[in-house]
Order: structure tokens, then C-alpha cells, then sequence
């Protein structure tokens, strides 16, 4: 067996299944899931139009699909990118789908990372957990940076950034909803350089932000605004799961660096992770439509207004810049709030603590909890609600 695998953690979902395991609910009411962040508005009809194909669907089940992807969906993802960002790639060299970004960036842990003893990879916590299981997997060290709400990677000490060779970076956050601003990016690009590790910057939710007008900074965007027109060292990962509803196609890419993409692919043509073509066909329509984009963001913008008031008021929080969640501290032992929400109201959040680590006796998920808002709006604010209450009531 892998030496690496008894590393890794239980995920978070996987301890939340075991905390819930002996519990029974005393609400008559229907169960409310705010606890995984899987959106549950429609897909886009043309998307579903083209899965259904006949001749699309043949094809793709036809033939074994290309690792580099169809050059009508790395031109689209391109031309996505001018207009997002206004950052120019090439698609041959520059751009390469990936299965969602949870797969690639996973992968891509494992293309860039040397195995070498004592080397470090940097992310923030609390953190995606893939990110962890891509360091563990290749033997480098979780340099766990405090990340409550802003990053505080001006923090490591430069014998950490001496031993890096990689920094995951995720905006907005998740959980905090947070975006990371331009000076950051700049600093941790400028270490990229310095100390000669790579940057993958996890952006799924760059395209769900509550101000239409100001949009979230992008990784490349910020480094062609240093002369790096290469992209050098800096690799990001976007998908359609939350911009267009599409989880399960499965479908994202990794754009940055060709030198490092270059060896990204060749890693890929043995893992075996190649996108069927009726899913690149579908993707490409997908990237290439923005309107479905901004109806989708305007419903997430909906849910804040309804549930902001009241989490606000029970809370003292902050509206999130982007993304869908809350992050509460509820003021008591996060996994004892998820408990009784869930026990009192049917109502099911994930602990806080399950998405961080805990260094120098402090975890900074302790006491709070992550609420996705990703049922529909009526949904949402009654479950909402029912949380404060409760929240109340145990903070008394």
C-alpha cells in the first residue's frame, strides 16, 4: 500500500455522516441539507440539449476522447478568459480541461510536487480538503496558514517559503466567501518567483459575487499585470459545477504556465482522466454563454438579501464578497450547534472544524459552521431562520 494513505484524514463529510449516524430528529419537518455545496438550480436547457444529442452522444461513446481536449473547447475556455479577465492564453499551449477542479487539482498535486523529503506545500486554513490529500499523497508537509476569514500568508516565515513547492490559493474562499485583493496575489506571485514554487489557484467560484459590478480578481489577471505574460509559476483551475449548476459533468480546466501545463498533460496522458467529447461539447456551449451566468448569480444574490438580515442580526456578520456560503460563528462548540440543528430542527450544517486543522492548540473552524445556501430561496430562508432561532436559544 501507498506509505502516504494512512495520512490522510477522514473527509469532512465522512466524519459529519459519522456525527449524524446515532442521531434522531424531533422536527416533523422535511430534512434540509445546507451542509454540501452542490447547487441546485437548473443547468442551462442548452447544456441538457446537447448531452441528449443523438449524434453527440454517439460520438462520445464512440470514440476514446482527447487528453489535450478539442480545440473548440480550449478556444472557448480561452475566449472565456479575454473577456473574464482579459488575460490572453493560448490555447494549445496554455490551456487543459480538466474533470472538475477536486480532480485536477489533486493531479496536479501530484505532477508538481518533487516526493523530495522535508519540502513544504502552503495552504490556507480552513481549506479545501483536497488540497491537504494532494500534499500528503506526495509526501510534502501541509503548511497550514490562519485563514479565518483573509489569509494571513504575509505571515510565513521565509525558511517555509525556502522549502514550498506549491501554494494553493482558493477566491473567494471557501468558507469565508472572502476574495483575495490584488496586493496579495502580487506578494504571493512575487515569492512564486523568488523562492520557485508554483501557485494553483483554486477560483470555482469566481463568477458567484454579490457586487455585479466588481467582479473577483483572477490569479492570471494579476500577473499579466506584472509583465508575466507566461504566467510563469501560476496555474489556475475553474469549472462549470458552480458557474453553470453542472457538478456532475464533471467538466473544468487548468490555464497558466505552459512549461508547467506542458508536464501537467504529460502526467494526465497515464492517468487516464481524458474528457469524453460529448462532455467537451457540451462544455464548450457553456463557457461560451454568459446569460445563464448572470441569472444564476442573481439568484445567489437573492438568498443573501433575504437571509442577510437575519443571520446579521443573530451573528454581527459580514455579507460574503462571493461564493455561497455563511460562515458562522455560533458562539459554542460547532459540532454540538450541528447536533441539536439537526436534532431540533432537521436542519443539517457542516462543523467548522471538519474543514481546518488545528496548530499550536488553535483550530479556526472551532465554533463555527459552514451553511451553503444552495436549496431554493423559500427553502433557504425558512431553514435560515429556524437556525438563528436555535441559535439563539443555545447562546442563552
Amino acid at each position: 500500500m501507498n506509505r502516504f494513505l494512512a495520512s490522510l484524514l477522514p473527509y469532512p463529510f465522512e466524519r459529519l455522516n459519522a456525527l449524524k449516524a446515532d442521531l434522531k430528529t424531533i422536527s416533523d419537518k422535511e430534512h434540509v441539507s445546507l451542509a454540501l455545496g452542490e447547487p441546485k438550480h437548473d443547468p442551462p436547457d442548452f447544456v441538457v440539449d446537447s448531452l441528449a444529442s443523438k449524434s453527440s452522444l454517439t460520438g462520445g461513446l464512440t470514440s476514446y476522447p482527447q487528453t489535450r481536449g478539442t480545440d473548440e473547447l480550449r478556444e472557448s475556455v480561452a475566449a472565456w478568459l479575454k473577456k473574464r479577465y482579459d488575460v490572453q492564453c493560448n490555447p494549445d499551449t496554455e490551456i487543459l480541461p480538466v474533470n472538475g477542479t477536486r480532480e485536477g487539482l489533486f493531479s496536479f498535486g501530484q505532477t508538481v510536487l518533487s516526493g523530495a523529503n522535508d519540502t513544504i506545500t502552503v495552504m490556507p486554513n480552513p481549506f479545501y480538503q483536497i488540497y491537504e490529500g494532494a500534499s500528503l499523497l506526495r509526501g510534502s508537509s501541509p503548511y497550514y496558514v490562519p485563514s479565518t476569514h483573509r489569509p494571513e500568508f504575509e505571515s510565513v516565515p521565509d525558511e517555509i517559503w525556502e522549502r514550498t513547492e506549491l501554494v494553493f490559493v482558493c477566491s473567494p474562499g471557501n468558507p469565508s466567501g472572502h476574495v483575495i485583493e490584488q496586493d496579495q496575489l502580487r506578494f504571493l506571485i512575487d515569492k512564486a518567483q523568488e523562492h520557485d514554487f508554483c501557485i494553483a489557484s483554486d477560483e470555482c467560484y469566481s463568477e458567484i459575487y454579490v457586487n455585479e459590478s466588481a467582479p473577483p480578481l483572477g490569479l492570471l489577471e494579476v500577473a499579466t499585470s506584472m509583465g508575466l505574460d507566461k504566467f510563469t509559476r501560476c496555474v489556475v483551475f475553474n469549472s462549470l459545477s458552480k458557474r453553470s449548476n453542472c457538478p456532475g459533468l464533471r467538466s473544468g480546466f487548468a490555464a497558466g504556465d505552459p512549461l508547467i501545463l506542458e508536464q501537467f498533460y504529460h502526467y494526465r496522458t497515464y492517468h487516464g482522466c481524458a474528457m469524453p467529447a460529448h462532455v467537451q461539447k457540451a462544455s464548450s456551449l457553456a463557457w461560451s454563454d454568459e446569460e445563464h451566468v448572470t441569472a444564476n448569480r442573481a439568484v445567489y444574490r437573492d438568498k443573501y438579501e433575504l437571509t442577510f438580515p437575519l443571520v446579521n442580526s443573530t451573528f454581527g456578520t459580514t455579507m460574503p464578497e462571493g461564493a455561497f456560503y455563511y460562515w458562522l460563528n455560533v458562539g459554542l462548540d460547532d459540532e454540538l450547534f450541528a447536533t441539536e440543528l439537526y436534532r431540533q430542527e432537521n436542519i443539517t450544517v457542516l462543523p467548522g472544524k471538519y474543514l481546518s486543522r488545528t496548530v499550536d492548540a488553535r483550530n479556526p473552524g472551532s465554533n463555527y459552521v459552514r451553511v451553503a445556501l444552495v436549496a431554493e430561496n423559500a427553502v433557504c430562508v425558512d431553514a435560515v431562520q429556524r437556525l438563528c432561532d436555535l441559535a439563539a436559544t443555545l447562546q442563552s
